[in-house]
């Protein structure tokens, strides 16, 4: 299924023609839900401390857990204390629920458990993101909120957007869902602050982003690897479950890995140890860092996990934190006032 989805979004498939009728109903749909907020009939809830959304407007990874974590250490290096708030995409959270360090992702999600694990930053997850806010604030005392993705979320009130684009992909063939994968019209990005190009060309008035390698760790936490070490000349097989498979399996052949099998899941694919046992069969397993999380219950000692870390200009992160010290400077004089 997902293999015709990517041809009809991506490769011209001509059975986005047939889809067209229902993106018109998902247009008319998300215009009246904007209208709502716009007009006030929907409320948007202001935070007392900034908050930066990062999202996209395409359905599927688009790189914006690199993004969050760059983020994460970026306002850390100057000053801020930032903390994190998301759906928890795939679980079941009544209320809200904090997110731990060591939860796993069955129980947070898996890009919130990959998020702590990676920063120990403070985050909570809910389905409803300004009840998540509000219990960061609380639990916290945080003075940055970074939302991890929510952009369509309009009841929670943003001081700054930021939209991530596969820079391969781009916006596909433009549509709205489901003959296209857009949650919104392109005109979006004429909205938002910032626009972060990832893996590809950054057009005008865009920031280019790549994601640069780090270290092949073991996914088995308590691992050793006394009996196994990690040799990059050794056939192996990839696997990923991301929204771009493609782009991971491209990345280790462009470093020199030799991949004996490339085996993509859908992204927030759940797995069991023997599915990925006879995947890899005796072979060594590489897999994303987001898909480790998932796994570190059950791996073998011949797991192991890629983990990358967004690169961005100077440019980017000048002008980022210029905004971001103006609004906070706006919303400490409005709390002074208030009082």
């Amino acid at each position: 299924m997902q293999a015709l989805v990517n041809k009809i979004w991506y490769q011209g498939h001509p059975l986005r023609w047939l889809l067209l009728p229902l993106s018109w109903l998902f247009a008319v749909i998300t215009y009246v839900r904007r209208a709502l907020f716009r007009l006030g009939i929907k409320s948007q809830t202001a935070m007392p401390v900034p908050v930066i959304v990062v999202g996209n407007i395409t359905v599927g990874g688009s790189g914006k857990t690199p993004t969050v974590i760059y983020l994460i250490e970026l306002l850390r290096q100057h000053g801020f204390t930032p903390g994190v708030i998301s759906r928890g995409y795939g679980v079941d959270i009544q209320g809200v629920r904090t997110v731990n360090l060591g939860a796993s992702a069955a129980a947070v999600g898996d890009e919130p458990a990959m998020i702590v694990a990676r920063t120990q930053v403070p985050m909570v997850v809910g389905a409803k993101r300004v009840d998540a806010a509000n219990a960061l604030i609380a639990e916290f005392g945080v003075d940055v909120i970074i939302c991890d993705d929510g952009l369509q979320h309009y009841a929670l009130g943003r001081d700054i957007e930021l939209v991530v684009i596969d820079g391969q992909r781009g916006l596909g063939n433009g549509l709205l869902l489901p003959a296209g994968p857009l949650r919104e019209g392109a005109w979006r990005l004429d909205a938002v602050d910032f626009i972060v190009s990832n893996g590809g060309p950054a057009a005008k008035g865009q920031f280019e982003m790549q994601l640069a390698p780090t270290e092949v760790k073991p996914v088995k936490c308590d691992s050793t690897s006394g009996q196994y070490s990690f040799d990059k000349s050794q056939p192996l097989v990839a696997m990923a479950g991301i929204g771009n498979p493609a782009r991971f399996f491209e990345s280790l052949r462009a470093q020199g890995y030799q991949l004996a099998l490339c085996q993509g899941f859908d992204d927030h694919q759940a797995y069991d140890k023997t599915q990925l046992r006879d995947l890899a069969q005796d072979l060594p397993l590489l897999m994303t860092e987001k898909d480790a999380v998932k796994c570190r219950d059950f791996a073998q000692e011949n797991w192991w996990y890629l983990a990358v870390n967004a690169k961005l200009s100077p440019q980017f992160d000048e002008q980022l934190l210029a905004r971001l010290r103006e609004v906070a400077a706006a919303k400490q004089g409005n709390f002074h006032g208030i009082r």
